[in-house]
């Protein structure tokens, strides 16, 4: 936080430094543990396995649950963003602790919800809760901008934006202010909460008739087909690949069919991209693939995935002009038309 904490993107060292004792103080104020285990693998829409530093769980899931706006994983995506998971972090201008207020914001949000006797910005339990405290009031009071007419925009981005630059800022601008930090800090909170959000995906089934199933909910629209055209970045003529679906940043995108993951990771022109096998289908060897998508992709190399699991998010990544997704087929290992696939 810069207006309640300080700047970190540039100077945090990532990773964290347990306490000893965390996991005896965690049991105090935060009952329930195997309810936060079972939560955490993603029952009720917690945080997904194995991200969070498991004594940081329990705090995570209950400052994520004090209102609707803020989700355990928009906590922890904010914690890795402010901190690195480091709960001794210092920034240069004095901001302290996970979660990264400053002295002189810190009184007015910070308890003793650890019950270790004290109220500590360097006290993860403290740190977490008061985050969420912080975070929930901030949404609130966007929202009550929104409703007044003052500012537009997700209340999400709006409160994250305030935790960085201050509510003030907010009003001021009518939205996210025009600082390239809080532009910055709100693009990569929301590029990282992927990462740890648990994704509970209804089972997936072929459309009857069709080899494929859509990759994105609904019924997209294709803004650019499969076939030769002039490349809207490089400037010239060249074979579009794959087909493009029109879809606002932060849309799931879903697996087209049942397969294993064969890469997912950063490509250059691709952006960030998965590329997913289907093994053979009527003698073929087949593979799709999704990209352009936002950071903090949600499978990783040799995860088996099923049709119609969430995969990543509409981004515009790599050669891109805009949000969408770039959907391919290889057949053989060859480029072809998705179309007929999808039964377009």
């Amino acid at each position: 936080m810069s207006n309640g904490g300080g700047s970190v993107t540039t100077w945090v060292v990532g990773g964290c430094v347990a306490a000893v004792m965390m996991p005896v103080v965690m049991m105090v104020a935060v009952s329930g543990g195997g309810d936060a285990e079972a939560e955490e693998q993603g029952v009720g829409g917690g945080l997904k396995s194995g991200q969070v530093p498991a004594e940081y769980v329990p705090w995570v899931l209950k400052a994520g649950a004090m209102c609707d706006v803020i989700k355990p994983a928009v906590i922890a995506a904010q914690i890795e963003a402010e901190s690195g998971w480091n709960p001794n972090a210092k920034s240069p201008v004095g901001a302290e602790g996970l979660s990264q207020f400053m002295p002189g914001t810190w009184p007015s949000w910070g308890k003793d919800d650890d019950g270790n006797g004290r109220v500590s910005p360097y006290d993860p339990g403290d740190a977490i809760m008061a985050q969420g405290r912080y975070d929930c009031a901030l949404a609130k009071q966007v929202q009550g901008y929104k409703d007044s007419g003052q500012a537009t925009g997700e209340t999400l981005d709006l409160a994250l934006a305030a935790y960085n630059a201050g509510p003030g800022a907010v009003q001021k601008y009518g939205g996210i202010p025009p600082y390239t930090e809080t532009q910055n800090y709100v693009a990569r909170i929301k590029s990282l909460i992927s990462k740890y959000e648990s994704v509970d995906d209804p089972p997936g089934k072929l459309p009857a008739g069709r080899e494929m199933a859509m990759p994105l909910p609904g019924n997209p629209p294709v803004t650019s087909p499969y076939g030769w055209r002039m490349h809207p970045t490089l400037g010239v003529r060249k074979l579009h690949t794959g087909i493009d679906f029109g879809a606002a940043a932060g849309t799931p995108v879903l697996a087209a069919r049942d397969g294993e993951v064969t890469f997912a990771g950063w490509s250059n022109g691709y952006g960030n991209r998965v590329v997913i096998s289907h093994g053979t289908i009527n003698g073929d060897t087949i593979s799709t693939t999704y990209n352009h998508m936002l950071s903090g992709l949600n499978v990783g190399v040799g995860d088996k995935v099923k049709v119609g699991q969430r995969v990543g998010l509409v981004g515009s990544t790599g050669y891109s002009t805009g949000a969408h997704l770039h959907f391919e087929v290889q057949q053989n290992g060859a480029y072809v038309n998705p179309a007929p696939w999808l039964g377009l």
